[in-house]
């Protein structure tokens, strides 16, 4: 391993885990800084990582620093902190930023770590925690070239599908168009099986009909596993969490002077369900509160679709 660059990884939650252990399976000299919760630091240490006191002691010993945590506020924090990697003054270092962020923020920490000798790279992610514990993860990069042929060898660790989006803040961009879509598809579907219900057709029949058509994909099936199925693990993506990211979809598309109507209805209903109370719940869960919106029971408009 010695010849090899040592890897710092801060949030170790659903996504982190795996794409940690993947990592130390590489042969990766590994630190970690984990949060509350210490089964994934456990798990990580037993695996044979070191954990960090601090993101600056971390940055002191490390060659690369992954950041996957789940808001950019926490992100600014682990960088500026008095205890942050910036304050390591590591020149050379590379931190590489995993979160779903507000690319405005992304620009502004680039060029801070740049004044400092370090280089910022965006690596956000596609897919969910199974993928991150198999290691075939989609990664969205943003950076230059020399630093692009330095990370892949780190990337493929944990990504089976790795684009080269652009210079950092790229891919930032690019993965809040892809949740753009994903949280719109959520809202769309939840509103489609009350309308179904309402005129007569099962949820069952309409995850049958789509998803053999050419509109089904990988959100669809998933949300209907829980929509129909009840399989409260089948999507695990906090209401919460695509609140944040439809909302900096919205800071996003008035930056860039864009009209953003379907945006706007979207972050409406995730809005809707976190202000009362219900932003732990995963994004799937939005069409029960749309058909209690609208006087049913989803769960029992499946029943009913089974008799």
């Amino acid at each position: 391993m010695a010849d090899k660059p040592t890897v710092g990884f801060i949030g170790v939650g659903y996504m982190g885990h795996g794409m940690a252990k993947n990592i130390l399976q590489g042969g990766y000299p590994m630190q970690i800084k984990g949060n509350r919760n210490r089964t994934p630091v456990d798990s990580l240490v037993g695996m044979g990582a070191t954990e960090a006191d601090t993101p600056k002691s971390m940055a002191e010993a490390c060659d690369i620093i992954h950041i996957c945590l789940s808001n950019s506020p926490q992100v600014e924090e682990i960088i500026r902190g008095e205890d942050g990697i910036l304050a390591s003054g590591k020149k050379g270092l590379i931190v590489v930023d995993c979160t779903t962020a507000d690319p405005g923020s992304t620009d502004m920490l680039a060029a801070e770590l740049a004044e400092a000798g370090m280089t910022m790279v965006d690596a956000p992610l596609g897919r969910t925690p199974k993928e991150a514990e198999e290691g075939t993860l989609d990664a969205m990069v943003g950076c230059d070239d020399a630093t692009f042929e330095t990370l892949k060898p780190v990337i493929e660790c944990w990504a089976g599908t790795i684009n080269r989006i652009g210079p950092v803040g790229s891919a930032h961009r690019m993965k809040l168009i892809m949740n753009f879509i994903a949280m719109g598809y959520g809202a769309l579907f939840a509103e489609a099986l009350s309308l179904g219900a309402k005129s007569g057709i099962s949820p069952q029949t309409i995850r049958k009909v789509i998803g053999e058509s050419r509109m089904s994909n990988g959100f669809f099936e998933t949300f209907m596993s829980y929509a129909v199925d009840r399989n409260r693990e089948a999507h695990k993506f906090t209401i919460t969490n695509a609140l944040k990211d439809v909302t900096y979809v919205a800071s996003m598309a008035q930056g860039a002077g864009v009209m953003n109507p379907i945006g706007a209805a979207t972050r409406n209903y995730y809005a809707h369900v976190a202000a009362l109370g219900q932003g732990a719940d995963y994004v799937p869960m939005v069409a029960d509160h749309v058909a209690r919106l609208n006087g049913l029971d989803l769960a029992d408009e499946v029943k009913k679709g089974e008799k």
